[in-house]
C-alpha cells in the first residue's frame, strides 16, 4: 500500500465521527442557547478533527517504536509496522501536523481569552500522551477516560464557550457532553476488545485488558447505554415527545450492535468499530438538529 494510501489508512478515517460528532453538538448547545457562530465552528471542526489525526500518528509511530505492533495484527492496517511509511517520516508528520493545529487554535483566542492556550496545550499534550511519554495513558487502562474527556466534555463544552461566551456548567451542555464521550468510549472499547490478544501479548494493559476479554462486549453495552441516559437527563424536558421514538432508535441500535460484538472477534470487529463511530455522528446530527430547532 505505497505512497498516499498508506498516509490515508494512517488517519483512519473510520474513527474521524469521533472528533467530529463532539463539535457538531457543542454546535448544537450554541444554537439552543441563539449564539451558534459559523467562524469558531469551522475553526473548532477542523482543529478536532487535525488533533484526531496527530494522535492517530503518534500512536501508529510510538507503538511501532515501542514494538507493541507487529505485522498482519488484527486491526487496521499500520503502514510504519508494515514498512510502507519510514518511521522518521511519521514522526516528522505528527509533530508538523501538531505544530499547525496549534496555530489554527490560536486563532480561537480572539473570541475565547488567551487562558484558552492552556486548553490547546492539554490537547496537544493529550495527543501525545495518549501513546508515549512516562505513563502513556492507552497503555494503563486510562485510554477510555481520556476519550471521554477529551472527545467529549472538552469539544462539546469548549465549542459551545467560544461561541455563546459564557458557561452553562449543567443545562445541556455537560450531560450531553458526557454522553458523546462515552459513546465515543465505545469505539476504542470494540479497538481494544478485537487486540486483546495482541494487546496482552505485549504487556499494553488497556481497560479490557484488565477486566477480561468477556467484558468488552459488557462494557460496550454500559457506555452505549449510559450515553442514553446521559442525553435522556439533558433534553427530555427540552426536545418533547419526539426525543422519546429517537431514544429507542438508539436503544436498539446499541442492542444490536452489542450482539454483534459479542458474536464476533478480531478482524471482524473492524466493521462494528466503524457502525458505532456512524452512530455516535448521525446520533450528534439529530441532537443538534433537535437543539437548534427548539
Amino acid at each position: 500500500m505505497p505512497g498516499i494510501k498508506a498516509w490515508i489508512e494512517a488517519m483512519r478515517l473510520r474513527t474521524l465521527p469521533v472528533s467530529v460528532a463532539g463539535v457538531i453538538v457543542g454546535c448544537g448547545c450554541a444554537a439552543y442557547y441563539g449564539s451558534f457562530a459559523w467562524p469558531q465552528a469551522v475553526i473548532c471542526l477542523l482543529f478536532a478533527v487535525i488533533a484526531q489525526i496527530c494522535s492517530n500518528f503518534a500512536n501508529e509511530y510510538y507503538d511501532f517504536r515501542n514494538g507493541l505492533d507487529r505485522k498482519g495484527r488484527e486491526g487496521f492496517r499500520r503502514g510504519v509496522t508494515e514498512g510502507d511509511i519510514r518511521p522518521e517520516a511519521m514522526k516528522r508528520a505528527t509533530y508538523g501536523l501538531l505544530m499547525a493545529d496549534a496555530l489554527l487554535g490560536c486563532t480561537l483566542i480572539w473570541w475565547g481569552g488567551p487562558w484558552l492556550f492552556f486548553i490547546g496545550l492539554a490537547i496537544g499534550l493529550f495527543a501525545l500522551a495518549y501513546s508515549t511519554g512516562p505513563y502513556p495513558l492507552s497503555h494503563h487502562g486510562l485510554g477510555d477516560a481520556a476519550v471521554v474527556v477529551f472527545f467529549g466534555f472538552v469539544p462539546v463544552c469548549f465549542t459551545c464557550y467560544v461561541q455563546t461566551l459564557f458557561w452553562q456548567w449543567w443545562g445541556v451542555t455537560v450531560p450531553l457532553s458526557l454522553a458523546v464521550g462515552l459513546l465515543a468510549a465505545c469505539v476504542l472499547v470494540v479497538n481494544n476488545y478485537r487486540d486483546f490478544d495482541d494487546d496482552l501479548a505485549v504487556g499494553k494493559r488497556t481497560l479490557i485488558v484488565k477486566l477480561g476479554r468477556r467484558s468488552g462486549p459488557w462494557v460496550y453495552l454500559i457506555f452505549g447505554l449510559g450515553a442514553l441516559v446521559l442525553a435522556w437527563i439533558a433534553l427530555y424536558d427540552r426536545i418533547g415527545k419526539g426525543w422519546t421514538a429517537a431514544a429507542a432508535v438508539y436503544a436498539a441500535a446499541i442492542l444490536l450492535l452489542f450482539r454483534e460484538v459479542s458474536r464476533r472477534k478480531g478482524a471482524e470487529l473492524n466493521p462494528i468499530l466503524g457502525m458505532t463511530a456512524m452512530l455516535l455522528l448521525v446520533s450528534s446530527v439529530a441532537v443538534t438538529v433537535a437543539l437548534a430547532c427548539r
